[in-house]
Protein backbone atom coordinates (compact mmCIF):
# COMPACT_ATOMS: atom_id res chain seq x y z
CA UNK A 1 0.00 0.00 0.00
CA UNK A 2 0.80 3.63 -0.48
CA UNK A 3 0.11 6.89 -0.94
CA UNK A 4 -0.24 9.22 -4.72
CA UNK A 5 -1.49 12.10 -3.04
CA UNK A 6 -0.01 13.93 -1.88
CA UNK A 7 2.94 12.87 -3.80
CA UNK A 8 5.05 10.96 -1.46
CA UNK A 9 9.18 11.42 -1.73
CA UNK A 10 10.40 9.80 -5.03
CA UNK A 11 7.00 8.15 -6.23
CA UNK A 12 6.65 7.12 -9.77
CA UNK A 13 3.13 6.93 -9.63
CA UNK A 14 2.36 10.12 -7.25
CA UNK A 15 0.05 12.65 -8.61
CA UNK A 16 1.19 16.64 -9.20
CA UNK A 17 4.95 16.06 -7.89
CA UNK A 18 7.85 18.31 -8.03
CA UNK A 19 11.01 17.32 -9.91
CA UNK A 20 13.31 14.94 -8.29
CA UNK A 21 16.02 16.85 -5.84
CA UNK A 22 19.88 16.64 -7.83
CA UNK A 23 21.59 13.42 -7.92
CA UNK A 24 17.93 11.24 -6.74
CA UNK A 25 16.35 7.99 -8.81
CA UNK A 26 12.46 7.37 -8.82
CA UNK A 27 11.57 5.04 -6.55
CA UNK A 28 9.63 1.99 -8.09
CA UNK A 29 9.09 -0.18 -4.80
CA UNK A 30 6.48 2.48 -2.60
CA UNK A 31 4.43 -0.25 -1.41
CA UNK A 32 7.21 -1.68 -0.29
CA UNK A 33 7.76 -1.91 4.26
CA UNK A 34 10.74 0.36 5.57
CA UNK A 35 13.47 -1.85 5.69
CA UNK A 36 14.91 -2.72 8.95
CA UNK A 37 17.73 -0.28 8.48
CA UNK A 38 16.44 2.06 6.56
CA UNK A 39 15.82 5.80 8.06
CA UNK A 40 12.09 7.12 8.48
CA UNK A 41 10.62 7.94 5.54
CA UNK A 42 13.02 6.18 3.76
CA UNK A 43 14.14 9.15 1.11
CA UNK A 44 15.52 11.66 3.40
CA UNK A 45 16.33 14.45 1.08
CA UNK A 46 13.47 16.71 0.45
CA UNK A 47 11.48 17.68 -2.72
CA UNK A 48 12.91 20.96 -3.76
CA UNK A 49 9.34 22.66 -3.63
CA UNK A 50 6.41 21.27 -1.74
CA UNK A 51 3.99 19.17 -3.63
CA UNK A 52 1.01 20.39 -1.83
CA UNK A 53 -0.16 23.56 0.25
CA UNK A 54 -2.81 22.87 3.22
CA UNK A 55 -4.23 25.33 5.57
CA UNK A 56 -4.65 24.65 9.39
CA UNK A 57 -8.44 24.16 10.25
CA UNK A 58 -9.59 22.83 6.88
CA UNK A 59 -9.85 19.67 5.01
CA UNK A 60 -7.33 17.68 3.71
CA UNK A 61 -7.31 14.24 1.17
CA UNK A 62 -5.08 11.17 1.44
CA UNK A 63 -5.42 9.11 -1.69
CA UNK A 64 -3.58 5.18 -2.12
CA UNK A 65 -2.84 3.72 -5.55
CA UNK A 66 -5.96 2.05 -6.45
CA UNK A 67 -5.38 -2.22 -5.60
CA UNK A 68 -2.52 -2.98 -3.05
CA UNK A 69 -2.58 -5.54 -0.58
CA UNK A 70 -4.32 -4.11 2.69
CA UNK A 71 -3.20 -7.58 4.53
CA UNK A 72 -6.22 -7.34 7.05
CA UNK A 73 -6.24 -3.34 7.68
CA UNK A 74 -4.44 -2.24 10.75
CA UNK A 75 -3.48 0.92 12.79
CA UNK A 76 -2.58 4.30 10.31
CA UNK A 77 -1.50 7.53 11.15
CA UNK A 78 -1.13 10.67 9.68
CA UNK A 79 1.63 13.18 10.93
CA UNK A 80 3.84 16.01 11.22
CA UNK A 81 6.91 16.51 11.17
CA UNK A 82 8.40 20.19 11.48
CA UNK A 83 12.19 19.46 12.08
CA UNK A 84 12.84 17.67 8.71
CA UNK A 85 11.13 14.21 9.72
CA UNK A 86 12.88 13.88 13.30
CA UNK A 87 9.87 14.14 14.64
CA UNK A 88 6.35 13.76 14.01
CA UNK A 89 3.06 14.86 15.83
CA UNK A 90 0.01 12.80 14.79
CA UNK A 91 -3.17 14.61 13.20
CA UNK A 92 -5.53 11.90 12.43
CA UNK A 93 -5.44 8.08 13.48
CA UNK A 94 -7.08 5.62 12.57
CA UNK A 95 -6.75 2.09 15.24
CA UNK A 96 -7.38 -1.30 13.75
CA UNK A 97 -9.31 -0.42 10.88
CA UNK A 98 -7.48 1.17 8.18
CA UNK A 99 -8.68 0.91 4.85
CA UNK A 100 -12.13 0.25 6.18
CA UNK A 101 -14.03 -2.78 7.37
CA UNK A 102 -13.76 -4.15 3.61
CA UNK A 103 -10.36 -3.06 3.24
CA UNK A 104 -11.83 -1.16 0.28
CA UNK A 105 -10.92 2.18 1.14
CA UNK A 106 -8.26 4.08 -0.96
CA UNK A 107 -8.80 7.64 0.56
CA UNK A 108 -9.58 9.86 3.55
CA UNK A 109 -10.40 13.42 4.02
CA UNK A 110 -9.62 14.80 7.74
CA UNK A 111 -9.67 18.09 8.92
CA UNK A 112 -6.20 19.65 10.38
CA UNK A 113 -5.77 20.73 13.93
CA UNK A 114 -6.43 24.50 14.00
CA UNK A 115 -3.45 25.26 15.71
CA UNK A 116 -1.09 23.83 13.40
CA UNK A 117 2.32 26.88 13.06
CA UNK A 118 2.82 27.97 9.44
CA UNK A 119 6.09 26.57 7.81
CA UNK A 120 6.45 25.58 3.63
CA UNK A 121 8.69 22.83 4.86
CA UNK A 122 6.74 20.49 6.72
CA UNK A 123 6.64 16.43 6.39
CA UNK A 124 3.47 14.49 6.13
CA UNK A 125 3.51 10.97 7.02
CA UNK A 126 1.37 7.92 6.54
CA UNK A 127 2.06 4.89 8.87
CA UNK A 128 1.08 1.65 8.74
CA UNK A 129 1.12 -1.40 11.11
CA UNK A 130 -0.85 -4.09 8.87
CA UNK A 131 -3.06 -6.10 10.81
CA UNK A 132 -1.72 -9.88 8.56
CA UNK A 133 1.08 -11.15 7.45
CA UNK A 134 4.77 -10.34 7.93
CA UNK A 135 5.08 -8.04 10.57
CA UNK A 136 6.14 -4.76 8.90
CA UNK A 137 5.76 -0.72 9.55
CA UNK A 138 4.80 1.38 6.37
CA UNK A 139 5.91 4.81 5.60
CA UNK A 140 5.58 7.38 2.41
CA UNK A 141 6.46 10.87 3.79
CA UNK A 142 5.57 13.85 1.29
CA UNK A 143 6.77 17.98 1.43
CA UNK A 144 3.74 20.20 2.31
CA UNK A 145 3.57 23.59 3.28
CA UNK A 146 1.29 24.62 6.09
CA UNK A 147 -0.47 27.85 6.06
CA UNK A 148 -1.64 28.53 10.04
CA UNK A 149 -0.46 30.62 12.90
CA UNK A 150 2.81 31.16 14.53
CA UNK A 151 2.20 28.85 18.04
CA UNK A 152 3.39 25.83 18.84
CA UNK A 153 1.45 22.85 18.69
CA UNK A 154 1.07 20.40 20.83
CA UNK A 155 -0.36 16.68 20.13
CA UNK A 156 0.67 13.19 20.30
CA UNK A 157 3.93 11.87 18.50
CA UNK A 158 4.03 9.12 16.39
CA UNK A 159 4.07 5.47 17.06
CA UNK A 160 6.85 3.62 15.55
CA UNK A 161 6.00 -0.47 15.85
CA UNK A 162 7.92 -3.71 13.90
CA UNK A 163 10.63 -1.50 13.06
CA UNK A 164 14.43 -2.32 14.78
CA UNK A 165 14.77 -1.17 17.96
CA UNK A 166 11.21 -0.56 18.52
CA UNK A 167 8.01 -2.69 19.80
CA UNK A 168 6.57 -5.63 17.97
CA UNK A 169 2.80 -5.67 17.27
CA UNK A 170 1.70 -9.21 16.48
CA UNK A 171 -1.12 -10.21 14.11
CA UNK A 172 -4.16 -9.00 15.29
CA UNK A 173 -6.69 -9.92 12.81
CA UNK A 174 -10.66 -9.91 14.59
CA UNK A 175 -8.86 -8.09 17.55
CA UNK A 176 -8.46 -4.52 16.99
CA UNK A 177 -7.35 -3.91 20.16
CA UNK A 178 -3.94 -5.47 19.69
CA UNK A 179 -1.22 -2.56 19.91
CA UNK A 180 -3.72 -0.27 20.98
CA UNK A 181 -1.84 0.83 23.90
CA UNK A 182 1.50 2.37 22.07
CA UNK A 183 -0.95 4.37 20.12
CA UNK A 184 -3.00 5.57 23.42
CA UNK A 185 0.21 6.07 25.25
CA UNK A 186 1.83 7.98 23.03
CA UNK A 187 4.50 10.72 23.85
CA UNK A 188 2.80 14.55 23.50
CA UNK A 189 5.55 16.73 22.03
CA UNK A 190 4.89 19.99 20.57
CA UNK A 191 6.10 21.55 17.62
CA UNK A 192 6.78 25.24 16.27
CA UNK A 193 7.15 26.44 12.62
CA UNK A 194 11.02 27.00 13.09
CA UNK A 195 11.75 23.49 13.71
CA UNK A 196 10.27 20.79 15.82
CA UNK A 197 11.04 19.35 19.33
CA UNK A 198 14.18 18.46 20.41
CA UNK A 199 14.93 18.83 16.12
CA UNK A 200 17.03 21.38 13.83
CA UNK A 201 15.62 23.29 11.93
CA UNK A 202 14.67 22.06 8.84
CA UNK A 203 16.93 23.36 5.89
CA UNK A 204 16.76 23.49 2.14
CA UNK A 205 17.09 19.93 0.82
CA UNK A 206 18.53 19.14 4.16
CA UNK A 207 18.96 15.25 4.42
CA UNK A 208 17.76 13.74 7.90
CA UNK A 209 18.66 10.06 8.65
CA UNK A 210 16.97 9.73 11.28
CA UNK A 211 16.07 6.46 13.70
CA UNK A 212 15.20 7.42 16.45
CA UNK A 213 15.02 5.03 19.88
CA UNK A 214 11.93 4.34 21.35
CA UNK A 215 10.95 6.40 24.06
CA UNK A 216 10.47 5.80 27.59
CA UNK A 217 6.99 5.92 27.74
CA UNK A 218 6.58 2.55 25.52
CA UNK A 219 5.35 0.42 28.20
CA UNK A 220 3.32 -2.79 27.31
Amino acid sequence: MDIISPCPRYSSRGQNCPALPAGQSMDYSMSSPLGASEPLCKHTVPFPTPCATWTAGQPVTVTFAPGGAPHGGGHCEFSLSYDGGSTFVVVYQILGTCFGAGQGVRQYTFGLPAGLPSSDKVVFAWTWVNAIGNREFYMNCADVAIKGGSAPYTGKQMTIANHSGYPTIPEFSGNSNTGAQYYNNATTITVSGNGGSGGGQYGDNTPVAHTPAPPASYTS
